[in-house]
């Protein structure tokens, strides 16, 4: 089994604004390269509440290169690949409206309209919840949550097991709970 997974941080609101990338090629069921990079984005410009949940801040990435500056060590890892993350709207969107942003053509990189997503794979599988760092625990995956490579690692991981599902680990984490009778 072949396919790349992605993660990006974003330094505001706007999908524009990457400020972390993270990608994990995988063949044959095993990791074959990655690929970490802190990117500067637009204006170099961060809210709080983005810094809070990974920790990065704009005197980490005054210096980093841009996502236009990094998009060919990118592109090599996408180009007609299978793409999987765990929320893969939100990836997919951020790495086309990035690219729009750049003047980059997201058409040329030849991928599906629709990624694998790991969140949508597990919950359709019966778990109710389906956080990364959730599936992570349950599934015994390692994660530094928020690190993009360990993100995409572990999206990686987790589409990886995904056949490893059983009723048995989903009754224990998730037990049905009884009706009160009224």
């Amino acid at each position: 089994m072949t396919f790349t997974a992605i993660d990006f941080e974003l330094a505001t609101a706007a999908y524009t604004s990457v400020c972390a990338v993270g990608i994990v090629k995988v063949a044959d069921g095993e990791v074959v390269d990655q690929f970490h990079s802190l990117v500067r984005p637009p204006k170099n410009e961060y809210m709080w509440q983005t810094t809070r949940v990974h920790g990065i801040k704009a005197k980490d990435t005054l210096n980093a290169p841009t996502f236009l500056e990094l998009f060919p060590h990118i592109e090599a890892f996408l180009q007609g690949a299978h793409m999987v993350a765990h929320n893969e709207k939100f990836d997919r969107e951020v790495l086309m409206k990035t690219m729009k942003f750049y003047g980059l053509d997201y058409n040329g990189l030849g991928l599906s309209p629709f990624w694998d997503c790991t969140s949508k794979i597990y919950r359709s599988k019966g778990f109710k919840k389906t956080k990364l760092s959730i599936c992570c625990h349950i599934m015994g995956i390692e994660l530094n949550h928020h690190d993009p490579l360990s993100d995409a690692k572990a999206s990686a991981q987790l589409y990886l097991m995904r056949d490893q599902i059983t009723e048995t680990l989903i009754e224990r984490h998730f037990p049905h709970e009884e009706q009160q009778a009224s």
